[in-house]
């Protein structure tokens, strides 16, 4: 199955939904999921919406996994995963980045992937072994193997607990690092690293339609995308950076005691 293929629904889709988002009501009506502080909005659920009946009707037969709607639990070669507005708190208040964030994957690897962030207008795309670009132009990770020269983007859970734990770790790491980054939508933090706007990117707690299509993005521009410890990306914490970078935050991140964050799946 051609990735290009599978690339062009996920930015038609991602267009559409983009579309959405850009046209913000005066009523957002905003709801809590997990806990108070994880919103939902009226817009998260109508850009979700085009892009489940975009992908209804252009690959029907593919399996879904979104954030507001779960998964399709079909059966299928190919699964998407979708985030309609990854950085929910900062369309809330108006801050950006904000970002549509839709993956195709393949026996559990992504293979296509487009990110638009919506509040820049620029669009990220991928496919396996195709490279990674913006707005059409080829993008690279910046090369840096110097964690004192590193600037290091993440993000925090919203539970209260995990976000003590979180900031722990920052603590830990922030003397040994150029400085840290929190811009509030992993998926775009992900594609700053793909376009050497950040050299690295960590955080815990994601869910796949967090990470999916910016692993792909980062990882196709030459940044390493992994777990910590062997592990390959997942809720716990995922690393994204110049490979020799990511050894040396790999170690950073562990002694600080990263590796022992912990999630409900």
């Amino acid at each position: 199955m051609p990735h290009d293929e599978l690339l062009a629904v996920a930015v038609e889709l991602a267009r559409a939904a983009a579309e959405v988002v850009r046209n913000r009501p005066d009523d957002l009506h905003v709801e809590a999921k997990t806990t108070p502080t994880d919103a939902v909005t009226v817009v998260d659920r109508a850009a979700e919406r085009v892009i489940l009946d975009g992908l209804s009707r252009l690959r029907p037969d593919d399996r879904v996994i979104a954030e507001e709607s779960g998964d399709s639990d079909r059966s299928s070669k190919v699964t998407w995963y979708v985030d309609p507005l990854d950085g929910t708190v900062n369309y809330l208040y108006g801050l950006a980045p904000y970002s549509v964030s839709i993956a195709a994957a393949i026996e559990g690897r992504p293979v296509a992937a487009a990110v638009l962030d919506v509040a820049r207008g620029e669009l990220f795309t991928a496919t396996a072994g195709g490279g990674s670009h913006l707005d059409g132009r080829a993008i690279r990770c910046r090369r840096q193997s110097d964690p004192a020269l590193a600037l290091v983007a993440t993000g925090f859970a919203y539970d209260s607990v995990v976000r003590t734990a979180q900031a722990d770790v920052v603590r830990a790491v922030l003397p040994s690092v150029r400085d840290i980054r929190r811009a509030g939508s992993a998926a775009v933090d992900l594609c700053n690293v793909a376009a050497g706007r950040v050299d690295a990117f960590y955080e815990a707690g994601m869910h796949p339609w967090d990470w999916m299509a910016g692993s792909l993005i980062a990882g196709e521009a030459g940044a390493r995308v992994a777990g910590l410890a062997g592990r390959p990306p997942g809720r716990h914490v995922t690393l994204a950076a110049d490979p020799e970078l990511w050894q040396a935050l790999e170690r950073l991140l562990l002694s600080a005691g990263a590796g022992d964050l912990r999630f409900a799946s």
